[in-house]
């Protein structure tokens, strides 16, 4: 059916080796003077952080940094962020990691524009100002928080990942330097980037795909599959690398603009329960949720298998769904993804309190097939 729709893209995006280098002669035509740059320990303790500082210092720009941000942020870290930006008059924000620093870097931004603390904004566009400016560079093939409208806060004490879909968040730049993603450890690189494959196949079969997603998530399904084991087995693989930049970048088009489903959904509730990485929660869950939302979107499932490079020529589409869900699987086991929940110390007792708030969650509307608590509980048990 034939309708109006509303696409939401930064404004500039930077992609491909040596996108950071252009980055600066961008920032040197823009009047910023001080950033708050948010960062991990980690970028800066390995020397990422200091190639951007350089790169903000031959700009001319000061910058005062936040690196507390955990895997998971939470309500803490933004509060942290919101206090050292307005003690030291900072007019842009400046992110650089994976998804973790680019949300908490979001949610400062939306607090610097508007009233309010960041658990009033939790659901779908509540704010009402743009966000700070916001200059996001990514060092993981996965989240692609750089280029969506969504951003994901914990809020420790309820246990809950707050999810944020808002289109005032959006970055002013966005920077994919595949350079800055060669040699980041194998298990990092897998959970990254099975995270961009569950958002392409979730794009793909949600209920608000079109056709503009849906190609978009079919091309990152493509890259992904056939580059991710390249790239968990040699790190330094640029081509791998770059290869997965831009499949995790338009995979963050695809579900930024169509939403996603009940693995998200799900994997929320791992994270906030027991602070699970959320790439590993999404690629464990991966399979079992497609499995289950077969009777919905078989034909799809079977072109989902097609894009991960299985002949489904001569199959129905209840085997090209079945194809895809082995597909997922055996790429998940080649790149050292966790067998399932249980090797990650989840426990049963958890399940019902969890299906009850994935149900709640925003992305859960958008899966292919509707979902009960029961349901659920009985996807968290498979999923063992």
């Amino acid at each position: 059916m034939l309708q109006s729709r509303r696409i939401y893209l930064p404004p500039l995006s930077l992609i491909g080796p040596g996108a950071l280098k252009d980055l600066g002669e961008e920032l040197k035509d823009l009047s910023y003077k001080k950033a708050l740059f948010v960062t991990d320990k980690v970028l800066v303790k390995i020397g990422v952080a200091q190639k951007v500082l350089d790169v903000l210092k031959e700009a001319g720009i000061e910058s005062v940094t936040l690196d507390e941000v955990k895997p998971n942020p939470t309500v803490k870290n933004v509060k942290a962020g919101l206090s050292l930006l307005k003690e030291n008059n900072c007019d842009f924000i400046l992110t650089l990691g994976g998804g973790s620093p680019q949300d908490c870097g979001k949610a400062i931004g939306i607090l610097a524009t508007n009233p309010g603390n960041i658990e009033d904004f939790e659901g779908i566009h509540k704010s009402k100002n743009k966000s700070l400016p916001i200059v996001a560079i990514n060092t993981t093939a996965g989240t692609a928080s750089e280029v969506t409208i969504n951003y994901v806060i914990t809020d420790v004490k309820r246990r809950v990942k707050m999810v944020m879909v808002d289109k005032n968040c959006l970055v002013s730049i966005a920077v994919n330097d595949p350079e800055l993603m060669l040699g980041k450890p194998a298990d990092l690189t897998a959970a990254t980037g099975m995270d961009a494959l569950t958002h392409a196949i979730e794009a793909y079969v949600t209920k608000g795909a079109f056709g503009w997603s849906d190609a978009l998530a079919l091309e990152a399904i493509k890259l992904i599959s056939s580059s991710l084991e390249k790239a968990v087995k040699n790190g330094s693989d640029i081509e791998a690398r770059s290869k997965m930049a831009w499949g995790q970048f338009i995979a963050g088009q695809s579900f930024s603009n169509a939403g996603l489903g009940f693995v998200h959904s799900m994997a929320h509730q791992l994270g906030g329960m027991y602070d699970l990485p959320h790439g590993v929660a999404n690629a464990v869950l991966l399979p079992h949720v497609e499995k289950f939302n077969i009777p919905s979107c078989a034909n799809k499932l079977k072109k989902v298998a097609r894009a991960m490079g299985v002949a489904v020529l001569d199959m129905s589409d209840q085997e090209g769904a079945n194809a895809a869900i082995e597909a997922i699987k055996k790429l998940s086991l080649a790149v050292g993804i966790p067998s399932g929940l249980k090797e990650l110390g989840v426990k049963e007792e958890d399940f019902e309190v969890m299906a009850k708030n994935a149900i709640a969650d925003v992305c859960t509307g958008g899966n292919p097939r509707d979902v009960t608590v029961e349901d659920a509980i009985e996807i968290y048990k498979l999923a063992m």
